[in-house]
């Protein structure tokens, strides 16, 4: 990589493990000219080289879209580097598609794994007295994706637990289907009971998914009201 002045200044944005191993979710970059994707990755690695070992492999988002890196960085984008999902692919899911409970829940199964609980968020037809009609899921990518790994990794973190699924749906979901997903596979019942509780509720608190409920006679984010029930956002490093 050249060792031109810096040209151009990018900013940074860090999740999960990425965010630990630099001790900030957010910094700026100085780089050189007609910099890519690639020069910032083994930058990033040459100055955190417990981030990943090949810096090849390293996930970067640039202004919200996946990019490779050969694309040419200009100055002011946010670029986010994305973690891998907990678990391995497919075990993260996030997509506008119906959802398979089923196969979603043969990802934690395993030997060794006596208590399997599955999680099932469904959509209904009534929610403080209004005629529920169908519920449209919103979400900000790719950080929910990265946000819902962070949750499994907490699972595994707080209890002794094995294999994590989770899967959430976006767009429009219809009355009795499923908008949510958490599947937990562990040695014992109640780890695995406490484990799933916990990821319900904490998808709630931290994931940027916002959910707007249709109903006879209007529409509503829930959650505006009042800040009742609104998504929180965790303090910064």
């Amino acid at each position: 990589m050249t060792t031109k002045a810096a040209a151009i200044t990018v900013t940074i944005r860090l999740f999960a493990r990425y965010r630990e191993v630099v001790g900030n979710g957010l910094l700026d970059l100085g780089l050189p000219q007609e910099a890519t994707v690639g020069d910032l990755a083994n930058q990033m690695i040459e100055k955190y080289p417990t981030l990943m070992r090949d810096a090849s492999k390293l996930v970067v988002a640039v202004n919200e879209e996946y990019r490779e890196h050969d694309y040419m960085l200009h100055d002011g984008d946010e670029v986010a580097l994305i973690p891998p999902v907990s678990g391995g692919d497919g075990n993260i899911i996030v997509t506008d598609k119906p959802l398979d409970p089923q196969g979603i829940t043969e990802l934690v199964k395993a030997p060794g794994h006596g208590a399997v609980v599955t999680f099932l968020g469904n959509t209904r037809d009534n929610n403080e007295d209004r005629n529920v009609l169908y519920l449209e899921y919103e979400a900000y990518r790719p950080m929910a994706d990265s946000k819902l790994a962070e949750v499994a990794d907490e699972m595994k973190a707080k209890w002794p637990i094995g294999e994590v699924a989770i899967a959430h749906r976006i767009g429009r979901v219809d009355i009795g289907e499923t908008s949510l997903v958490v599947a937990v596979g562990a040695g014992h019942r109640r780890e695995a009971f406490e484990a799933a509780l916990y990821a319900v509720d904490r998808i709630k608190q931290i994931v940027p998914i916002w959910k707007k409920e249709f109903f006879k006679g209007g529409e509503i984010w829930i959650g505006s009201q009042d800040g009742v029930g609104s998504f929180t956002a965790p303090t910064s490093s």
